[in-house]
């Protein structure tokens, strides 16, 4: 009876930061390898399938439909390696630990790497609390977080580590409805303070670009509604966007360049927690993997 083939954790882990980040040769970066050493663990992992698992396309490379099927099977595999070690390496955590977000990563990231750190530490109750960026600071000096992720314009904020950067962009319906060039701008944003609503006024205004507000809201789905409605563009960055609603080329709709904002997670000063920090720590793997792969997306599109 043939002997199974064990597949290699190394090899697996390589694998999928490759397809994650978009980009082998980041793959070897963040994981401290060369890039040929990447190379070769990825053929042999497709010796060890019997499948061709990633192809050239253009100057990137594709998921073929073996791949993909072993990208699923590698991070359930990855995951169980990560929460055996979890379960039995370390002591097991336990408390509370209360985080703040953006809204605009309440229905993305958060669920998925949430479920992820509760079914490595069951002990630890996560209380999360989704709001704006001014809320979330005060709360954090109040005391009432231990952990807050928060936008940061050019490096406003202090302490805490940058996970990466995002860049702004008007946001508008995907019909294609631009603002014209003989009436102000319809603006749909939320009321001060706001990062993105004090970066569109002062790009528009610094452009001598007239402009009104059209529609006001507290909660992003307002917001992402009213443009979807046609009552206005907005300043948001393009992760999490409906389907309705796409990023708009400046040089094509006539409106001014905006800023990037860095995203940085910042801790409560007054303690240490080992839970916090194992949270800080896998937010800060699942985000900064992430964000290199909407890099890599941004530099890959068209615009």
């Amino acid at each position: 009876m043939p002997q199974p083939v064990n597949l290699d954790m190394d090899v697996l882990r390589s694998f999928v930061a490759g397809i994650e980040l978009g980009s082998f040769a980041k793959a070897a970066s963040r994981l401290g390898r060369s890039p040929s050493a990447i190379s070769l663990q990825l053929r042999k992992l497709e010796d060890q399938v019997g499948q061709i698992l990633v192809q050239k396309q253009g100057r990137g490379l594709v998921l073929t439909e073996a791949g993909e099927m072993m990208l699923g099977y590698a991070r359930r595999l990855l995951e169980l390696n990560d929460a055996a070690l979890g379960a039995l390496g370390s002591p097991a955590l336990s408390g509370r630990v209360r985080i703040g977000l953006p809204q605009d990563f309440a229905e993305t990231w958060l669920p998925e790497t949430l479920g992820r750190f509760a079914r490595l530490h069951p002990g630890v109750r996560i209380d999360a609390h989704v709001d704006r960026n001014a809320t979330l600071r005060a709360r954090l000096d109040e005391g009432d977080l231990d952990l807050a992720l928060l936008w940061d314009e050019e490096g406003g904020e202090r302490g805490g580590a940058v996970i990466g950067t995002l860049p702004m962009a008007w946001i508008g319906p995907r019909r294609g409805v631009t603002p014209g060039a003989d009436r102000p701008v319809p603006l749909v944003l939320f009321g001060s303070p706001c990062i993105f609503r004090h970066a569109a006024l002062s790009a528009l205004d610094a452009a001598a670009i007239p402009w009104r507000i059209s529609f006001s809201s507290q909660g992003l789905a307002g917001l992402w509604a009213a443009v979807s409605a046609g009552l206005g563009l907005t300043v948001r960055t393009a992760h999490g966007l409906p389907a309705s609603l796409m990023a708009l080329d400046p040089a094509d709709s006539g409106l001014p360049r905006l800023p990037s904002l860095s995203l940085r997670l910042l801790k409560d000063a007054a303690e240490s927690d080992p839970a916090v920090e194992r949270l800080a720590s896998l937010l800060t793997e699942v985000m900064s993997l992430a964000l290199d792969g909407m890099d890599h997306l941004q530099k890959a599109s068209p615009h």
